[in-house]
């Protein structure tokens, strides 16, 4: 079994859990008597994509293995534990990201048909209910694009919960994004006032996000406010920070294949939140 490193945490613990969602492919456990949003491990098969709340099972969960509501013992700490490479702390990085993001946006319509905000990375309309949304993802890309982050800030909790599904298309674009100046910080981008409005700002959205959206999608655009994603998430940045064009855009196609619209929504965010 694989594990992202927050998960093989809380496995190792030998905590029990409670099953808050299982679907059949995915099932969402939050560890007992810490809260959801605090301690979330993900269960998913062995062919899913690496979190690091999730952990890789041998067989994969069904609602049948793991009903909702059933308190469990969390499986053994993994053998293998993932952990993304960390990012050089280069500012001369930074310029080479945001070129190779706006590269990246412009060849989207060779990652496939676009869902959700990734429409917005072709130039095609938003699809009703995010067509109600479109001013507000302008907003925060124009935040994110003048570098001000009390604005983004503000924008984002405008989107939050917008859309339907377990983490609503609105939360995958503003974590996109969020993630994005995360790596922009970590590379060297900034000095540190500006380091300090984007911590700030990160605090709006997390506070906004715990009354506005659903506790599982809280958790996980909490961790993409902290820089923490999906693998495929954490290459596209990497490639991109190293110029490396063609692994980048691999990543990014492998990205827009997560859940009905989150890879796409994450993208868009991401391409914003770059500027």
């Amino acid at each position: 079994m694989a594990a992202g490193w927050r998960a093989a945490t809380l496995l190792g613990a030998g905590a029990e859990g409670r099953v808050v969602a299982s679907f059949e492919a995915s099932t969402y456990i939050g560890v007992a008597g810490t809260g959801v949003v605090g301690d979330l491990v993900w269960l998913g098969g062995p062919d899913a994509m690496l979190h690091p709340r999730a952990a890789l099972l041998q067989t994969p969960p069904t609602p049948r293995a793991y009903p909702e509501g059933a308190v469990i013992r969390l499986p053994p700490a993994p053998l293998q534990v993932w952990q993304p490479a960390p990012l050089p702390h280069d500012a001369a990085a930074v310029a080479v990201l945001k070129r190779g993001a706006a590269r990246l946006a412009s060849m989207a319509p060779a990652l496939g048909e676009p869902t959700g905000f990734g429409a917005r990375l072709v130039g095609a309309p938003l699809a009703f209910p995010l067509s109600e949304a479109a001013a507000r993802a302008d907003a925060l890309a124009a935040a994110c694009a003048s570098d001000d982050a009390e604005r983004a800030g503000e924008a984002a909790g405008a989107l939050l919960g917008c859309g339907p599904g377990l983490t609503p298309s609105g939360d995958d674009y503003v974590g996109g994004a969020f993630f994005a100046r995360a790596v922009l910080t970590a590379l060297g981008g900034g000095d540190a006032v500006e380091a300090a409005a984007w911590a700030r700002a990160v605090v709006v959205v997390r506070d906004a996000a715990a009354r506005s959206t659903h506790p599982i999608s809280a958790a996980l655009l909490g961790d993409l406010l902290a820089g923490h994603g999906w693998s495929c998430l954490h290459d596209l940045a990497s490639s991109l920070a190293r110029g490396e064009d063609t692994r980048a855009n691999d990543a990014a196609r492998r990205l827009t294949r997560l859940g009905h619209s989150s890879g796409w929504d994450l993208l868009a965010g991401f391409v914003a939140g770059a500027g």
